[in-house]
Formats: C-alpha cells, structure tokens, sequence
C-alpha cells in the first residue's frame, strides 16, 4: 500500500514531524557543509535559531545560480564515498545542477515516487512505458523506481524513436505512458500518420506527464486523443527529481509529499511569504535528504496555495504552475506569460497545440509576435485569415494585448520529443 499514514496525517501532527526534519535538515548541513555554513553565519542563522516552521524564514535562499557556482559537489553534506548516485539538470542555459543520493536519499525517492503514481491509480498488472530520457536526467529513473517498488511492469523506451514508440505501445499492450505531455501529443500525432486510431487502437488508460508546463486545454487534448486518463507530476533535479508532488484522482491541484519536503510560496520580487491562495513563487526545503539538503530553494515557477482535497489526503496543495518567473515577459507594460498565449490558442477551434513564442526588440522594448499551425482539417478548409483573426482576438481576451498572430503551415514548427521549446528569439 502506498496510501501512506503520513498522507492523511493530521495537520498538526504533520508539522510536528515537519519541524523535528527542518532542524535535523538545518543541523546536518550546519555541520557538515562548508557553504551552507558560511551562508547561514552571514544571515546571523545557528540551528538552534529554528524553534518553529516560521522561523524557516530567518534562513537564506538559494538561487539556481548558486548552485552552478558551487558545481559540482559544493552542497554535498556527507563524505563522497557515501554518494552511490548522481543525476544533472540539462546545463542547456549553464553549467548543470548535481543531484547526488545515497543509499537513504534513493529509498526515499522510490517512497514518494511510488505515492504519486498510486494516485494516479497504477497498480501492480500495469505496463508502464517509460518515454522520459534516460540518462542524468532524473524523469526516467523517478518514474522507474517507482513503478518498481509498486510491482508494475516498465518498459523502459527512453525518449525519441517516435514510430517505434508506437509500435512497442502497441504491441506490448502499454497500460500507461510517461513523458513530457507535448511529447504525447506529438506521438498521437505520428500514431495517426501511421494509421492507428489513438483513442481506440491502444490498451493505454492513463499518462504521466510533467517536466514542463502545460495547461488544462492540452490536457484535454491529451485525454480526448488518446482517451486517457491525464495526471500532473511536479519534481526538480534540485530537490529530488520527480516525486515533489502530484495530482489525485481529483485532479484539483497537486499534493506535496510534506512529510518530506516543506514549501513556501512567496513573492518573487520582497522574498516575503504570500497569503493563502494568492499567486507567488515555489519555494522548497527538503527535510530528509542526506547527500544534498536543500535549504529555501527557489524553483521560479509560479502557484498558489490550495485548501484540503476532498480525496482524504492532508498533505498541502498547490496549484498547477501557472508560469514561470523567468518566462514572464513585458510587453507594451502588460505582463504575459506563456501558459496564458498557450491556453488562448488551444481554445480556438481550428488552431493545434502547435505554436511558437517570437520574442524580438523593436528599440527598446520587448515585443511577441506568436506562430500557430492549424490542424490539417481546419488548413485545408483555406480562409486562414479567418483563423489568425479569431487567434488574435482569443489572446487580446485573456492577456489584454494585442499580438501579431502568423499561421504556419501543418507541421512547419518543429516537434519536440523531450520538453517543448516554446520561446524563441526572433
């Protein structure tokens, strides 16, 4: 069973175990990390400080950039011969983030691994192909452990080799896919070019996405294409890897496994906690890691605090990610984000999940212009003027902007088979 006792925990028995991990967290790296040391000697911070979840606030943050200046190893907590695993970020904007896990970090990770999947009812009997990259990258292994520890089968793909993707869903009666979720609509995408039926033809009934954002307008293009059953995970190589948290049968937000990782939401701009429901950034404190304790990281990615789920389980919520700071951009003084420019496209009849994000300086400010292919049916019926008109007018709705719209041809944007690349610089 992976319906843990933590996760209907009462709240306060749940800070209660929350606030021993914190200090113990506080203490270990205290001790046994020259950085972590140092930073919380400058913020006037000793372990002892921590008499409560609130004073969680009198210690630093720590910034994605930080990491990469003490790459690889700077934030290991215990000797090197006690690492028995490593994993990185992509290093695609910069050198990479370092995960390192010993023994314990693993077993946790296969715990709340195998939590999130049982809420997303996997069960021993599924056959899970796993089409997240294999490598340093921590998508595939979470996912694996996971699927493992529950006794369903894994079919380890990796991603890429899209045809061949399809074939194995076929043949070995895949019951559930794992990978990023404009992967999967890409793979409905060749599966029909290869003359299958994706919501008929498979023996799939539920994806496990996540490693980008996406919104409830790709989710039901997902769920309608494949006629699956579409979950949210959320994870960082920072604080574990997949297994932060997850979305219930509810699919209402997601749970964090708290027993394990504390979260606050603050503002990006006063580092200052925010209210309850109101819209700031994630940040996480992890609570059991050994090898590398994360202390107040900073993820960028936008939420806000949720109330209880009507599933049973305590375990805090948050939303879905709106965005991320990092992607925010402001244009002609108008905040935009992309999931907002992604959930005005998908909602026209006619417009695919295809687009790009043209980001360019006209003089000083930032402009966006926003390239959309139509599905085949709708470009074939030609007056595509039409379409860019009802585009334009659908994201002037839901940013209060106007943005050039361009339509390309079917196919003309390039597909991706890991995370999308939505943002480009024109």
């Amino acid at each position: 069973m992976f319906w843990s006792k933590e996760e209907s925990m009462d709240r306060k028995e749940l800070e209660k175990l929350q606030l021993r991990r914190l200090k113990w967290t506080i203490s270990h790296a205290y001790s046994n990390n020259e950085i972590y040391h140092r930073k919380m000697e400058e913020a006037g911070v000793k372990p002892g400080d921590v008499k409560s979840l609130d004073d969680i606030r009198k210690l630093p943050f720590l910034s994605k950039a930080e990491l990469r200046d003490y790459y690889p190893f700077g934030l290991v907590s215990v000797p090197m011969d006690e690492i028995v695993e490593i994993h990185a970020s992509s290093g695609t904007t910069g050198k990479p983030v370092v995960g390192t896990y010993t023994q314990r970090d693993l077993e946790i990770w296969t715990e709340v691994m195998a939590r999130c999947l049982w809420a997303d009812g996997i069960r021993k009997g599924d056959r899970i192909q796993n089409a997240y990259g294999y490598g340093l990258f921590t998508g595939a292994h979470g996912f694996e452990r996971g699927a493992r520890a529950i006794g369903a089968m894994v079919i380890p793909t990796s991603s890429g080799n899209t045809k061949r993707q399809i074939q194995i869903m076929k043949d070995f009666e895949t019951t559930a896919l794992a990978c990023t979720p404009s992967y999967a609509l890409y793979m409905a995408e060749v599966a029909e070019k290869e003359g299958y039926n994706p919501g008929e033809d498979f023996s799939l009934r539920v994806g496990l996405f996540g490693a980008e954002a996406w919104s409830e307008e790709i989710r039901k293009k997902i769920e309608e294409k494949w006629n699956i059953d579409a979950r949210d995970h959320y994870g960082l190589t920072e604080v574990i890897g997949p297994g932060v948290s997850f979305e219930c049968e509810a699919k209402d937000g997601l749970h964090v496994n708290s027993d394990h990782f504390l979260m606050e939401i603050i503002d990006p701009e006063t580092g200052e906690q925010v209210g309850e429901g109101e819209k700031g950034e994630l940040v996480f404190t992890s609570l059991t890691k050994e090898a590398f304790p994360v202390i107040r990281f900073r993820t960028r990615d936008l939420v806000y605090s949720m109330e209880e789920c009507e599933c049973g389980r305590t375990f805090p919520k948050h939303s879905r990610i709106i965005g991320r700071a990092d992607d925010m951009m402001k244009v002609k003084g108008v905040i935009v984000f992309p999931s907002q420019i992604e959930e005005a496209i998908v909602s026209v009849r006619g417009a695919s999940e295809n687009y790009q994000i043209v980001k360019y300086k006209r003089g000083p400010f930032t402009e966006i212009k926003v390239r959309v292919e139509p599905t085949a049916e709708r470009f074939s019926k030609g007056n595509l003027d039409d379409l860019k008109r009802e585009i334009e007018e659908e994201i002037q709705k839901i940013v209060g902007l106007r943005v050039e719209v361009e339509i390309a041809s079917p196919g003309e944007i390039p597909r991706s088979e890991g995370k999308a690349k939505r943002i480009v610089e024109g």
